[in-house]
């Protein structure tokens, strides 16, 4: 007997069928925006007697919601349109960063309803107090959600460096090591909440979210396999693959601000030598241009203003930094073969000048001939979306790959 074949699922009943039923249809609506009935059976292969039994539900249960006429396309009476409801279940998301912390909600249709930013250094802070601080600015997102008859339903944190089963493994710009965040944040955040109320609460890699939102909001031209770099005060990375996240055996894949330029260039927080953080991460771009290390991001919006304006020193740091941005990321493209590379973060508003002499890089490098200087691959990111934003999102697709398990939790 071959004991390495995975266990087989248990056989579905009535309840799994129909509980798997009313996903494939609220999932249906939400990706049209707008459908029927009729036409949401016709996309889920389903009859209309069952699919107006599912859509019930969903609208008792607050999902869906209906309004006006409209023409399906097929045969018969004009239906109903069907829309996601824009209050009730939502996602709660919060991206804890060395500089920052940003909070938003998103609702069943992902769009960004309530956002707090506040600006804080957390270098040298304890974790427990970043993560309490953070967890006070998420009630307040609450609070104004709950204002816009908003319910978030659970929590997504997005974290700088190595996240795992609930934990930063490591976050050397943070000075973070085996820090439970999801449990000192859940903890944080129920005791500001009436009744002690508790959120489930995940977590994921800062990269990560963002690269979900731009995969999810990217609007037009956005592709579905692309390496995306969030230029912060370290520089993240993440790697889709045909619309998925690649996570790597420990889940640990596009560490990319860690390869090493040189072997004996300087010191980097991780311990390694040389690493393109060094060469491209935000402290390394402002002092490039003469600016303090650890201004952060009024430093980083003097950069911009002196690149405008034509500084010599500020354009040669900044193309420096596209050097090395393009050396790095032709390996990966040599290695991944991706449609894009996505430039997230500060990285988005350099691009005239990071992505002008990274794309040289990459046209004298890639070996596939398929990256030609100007050929449009190598992109800003779009301004649709951002780490906490994707992380959100994060909880909503969760919530419309089952929505029966929120009646549950709700009930």
């Amino acid at each position: 007997m071959n004991d390495t074949l995975d266990p087989l699922e248990p056989k579905a009943d009535k309840a799994t069928v129909r509980r798997h039923n009313l996903s494939l249809v609220l999932r249906a609506v939400h990706d049209e925006g707008e459908a029927t009935r009729a036409a949401v059976a016709a996309r889920v292969g389903l009859t209309r007697a069952a699919v107006s039994s599912l859509v019930e539900q969903l609208l008792v249960s607050g999902f869906l919601t209906e309004s006006g006429k409209t023409f399906s396309g097929h045969a018969g009476r004009p239906g109903t349109a069907l829309r996601v409801a824009r209050t009730g279940p939502a996602g709660l998301g919060v991206e804890i960063n060395v500089d920052y912390v940003s909070v938003c909600v998103v609702d069943l249709a992902g769009t960004d309803r309530v956002r707090l930013t506040e600006h804080l250094d957390h270098r040298g802070e304890p974790p427990g107090e970043v993560l309490e601080r953070a967890a006070r600015i998420a009630a307040r997102t609450l609070r104004s959600a709950a204002e816009q008859h908003l319910e978030p339903v659970g929590v997504r944190l997005a974290l700088p460096g190595l996240v795992s089963g609930g934990r930063v493994r490591q976050a050397p710009n943070l000075g973070w090591n085996r820090v439970p965040a999801e449990g000192l944040f859940g903890q944080a955040l129920g005791g500001l909440l009436p009744g002690g109320r508790a959120l489930p609460v995940g977590s994921d890699n800062e990269a990560n979210a963002a690269a979900l939102a731009e995969l999810w909001f990217g609007g037009p031209g956005r592709v579905r396999s692309f390496l995306y770099l969030s230029g912060e005060i370290g520089v993240g990375g993440a790697i889709v693959v045909d619309g998925e996240l690649l996570r790597g055996a420990h889940g640990f894949a596009g560490e990319i601000g860690h390869v090493v330029v040189d072997a004996q260039g300087p010191e980097c927080r991780c311990g390694s030598r040389g690493c393109l953080e060094q060469y491209a991460g935000q402290a390394a771009l402002l002092r490039g241009a003469g600016l303090d290390g650890s201004a952060g991001m009024p430093g980083v919006a003097e950069l911009e203003r002196r690149a405008l304006a034509g500084d010599a020193r500020t354009v040669a740091a900044l193309e420096r930094a596209g050097r090395m941005l393009g050396l790095v990321v032709s390996g990966a493209v040599n290695l991944l073969d991706p449609d894009a590379v996505v430039l997230g973060g500060v990285y988005r508003g350099l691009m005239p000048w990071l992505g002008t002499a990274a794309d040289r890089e990459l046209t004298a490098r890639v070996v596939s001939g398929l990256w030609p200087e100007g050929c449009g691959r190598l992109r800003g990111a779009s301004s649709s979306g951002d780490a906490a934003r994707g992380a959100a999102a994060a909880v909503v697709r969760d919530v419309i790959a089952d929505p029966a398990a929120y009646v549950v939790r709700a009930g």
